[in-house]
């Protein structure tokens, strides 16, 4: 049979689900097309029905689309063109640039859906990585290779933290960014892009944007374009890749929508039965090798705020930094709004971080901790209320507090403030002293949203 031929016809469409009527079974996950007004329709196959019938999901609005219309086949999976060039550039699913500049060269091509590497081409988390960060750094810093979810609500700092996380990787660790818009609404996209062309990071960044008015197929395989994307700059440039997703929980309603269409029955919650899989195919394929490292930063919404849901039981169980960004904390003007309580990392262990910085961690933890305890005291009846131990605590507690604020370089326009970036020493250096009480006499004033200490 020629490739010119076609491989079956439109049998029905329902919503974005398609049921081909076929001449030979294309294998599942093979992309096929039908043409229509000079225009490509791209399907997903998912679901082998019978003998002779497929059911896909399109990959683009169907409006258009009708019985009879003849379907061909791509000869493979979704694939996208990779080449060095694509840094600087904003894409979708297919690669197809959103903005407004010439094609990617199609020279080199990737399936979207592949293995990982064997477990012999794999390198193990190395260490941590510096943000420059100070409240991260300290307390929940990054493992360098390893994955971190940032959990918070809207309005909270979500996206200037992950514009900050771009700044440290371009300046501090000359690597690039990949970032993945799962289902983000076109004007966040457009703010976004606009930001980072504003902060300077654009020019080693690379946008992957699926919006949300688009099928659920292309909601539910952006993820793996971008990481396709960060896959090929981990292997071509030997680069610290940056892999940066907001938001994979839309990942997780795609994949519910898709399971629902496809007549699935749906299992906890309503969830799709295959959703420990579906994340899992995700997730396996963040990891570094031999020639590179990616570290990614997943943004988690996190549904009525309940951490035992089981989309977010599903992505913990695959994250090794969880940070905790709370609406209290940007209510007292501490930003980031890190919770440094809440906020964790597998890499805050004495074997991995050394005792020293351990000790700091802890201290600072304690610290604030008991300041949590007492707050209720403090506002009843006032600081005298308390032991003489207490109040000193309290009191470098607060300095810590606002010790731990910072200026970011990513909202400098904002705000009028340089943005600065903290070496992790430092931020050591100044914890312990503020803990050995060598600034009781200074303003707390003095340590709000600054850099290192004086």
């Amino acid at each position: 049979m020629s490739t010119h031929d076609p491989v079956g016809f439109v049998d029905e469409v329902h919503g974005p689900v398609v049921d081909i009527a076929c001449s030979r079974l294309p294998a599942l996950h093979r992309a096929l097309y039908a043409v229509f007004d000079h225009e490509r329709f791209t399907f997903e196959v998912h679901q082998h029905l019978d003998e002779k019938r497929v059911r896909a999901i399109t990959l683009h609005r169907t409006s258009g689309l009708r019985r009879g219309q003849p379907v061909f086949d791509t000869g493979g999976p979704l694939e996208v063109p990779v080449t060095p060039d694509c840094l600087g550039r904003l894409v979708d699913l297919f690669g197809t640039p959103l903005d407004g500049r010439e094609n990617l060269s199609r020279e080199e091509m990737r399936r979207i859906i592949s293995d990982p590497p064997p477990i012999s081409e794999t390198s193990s988390s190395a260490g941590m990585l510096e943000t420059g960060i100070k409240v991260i750094d300290l307390l929940c810093p990054f493992v360098k290779g390893g994955k971190t979810g940032l959990f918070g609500g809207a309005g909270v700092g979500k996206t200037v933290l992950i514009m900050e996380f771009m700044h440290a990787i371009v300046h501090l660790h000359k690597g690039v960014s990949v970032f993945a818009g799962v289902g983000e609404r076109i004007r966040e996209g457009h703010e976004l892009w606009h930001e980072m062309q504003a902060a300077g990071v654009m020019p080693r960044t690379l946008m992957v944007f699926g919006q949300m008015d688009e099928s659920p197929g292309v909601r539910f395989r952006i993820g793996l374009s971008a990481l396709t994307y960060a896959e090929y700059l981990r292997d071509r440039l030997s680069a610290e890749v940056l892999f940066l997703m907001d938001n994979i929980f839309r990942f997780v309603q795609a994949g519910s929508e898709i399971s629902g269409l496809l007549g699935r029955m749906p299992a906890t919650v309503g969830y799709q039965p295959t959703l420990i899989s579906e994340v899992a195919e995700l997730q396996e394929r963040i990891i570094s090798t031999r020639g590179g490292n990616i570290t990614a930063v997943e943004a988690v919404y996190v549904p009525a705020d309940d951490m035992t849901d089981p989309a977010v039981s599903a992505i913990l169980s695959h994250i090794e930094t969880t940070v905790i960004l709370s609406r209290d904390q940007a209510a007292k003007g501490i930003y980031p709004a890190i919770d440094p309580l809440q906020s964790m990392s597998r890499i805050l262990d004495k074997s991995l971080v050394g005792q020293r910085h351990y000790e700091v961690a802890t201290g600072v933890r304690s610290h604030l901790a008991r300041y949590s305890e007492l707050e209720d005291i403090i506002a009843m009846l006032g600081l005298e209320a308390l032991s003489n131990e207490d109040r000193r605590i309290v009191l470098r507690a607060r300095r810590l507090q606002r010790y731990l604020t910072q200026p970011f370089h990513a909202v400098k326009a904002h705000t009028g403030i340089p943005g600065v970036s903290v070496p992790l020493s430092s931020t050591l250096s100044d914890c312990e002293s503020i803990l050995r009480g060598d600034h009781d006499a200074s303003p707390e004033e003095s340590f709000y949203m600054k850099g290192a200490l004086p």
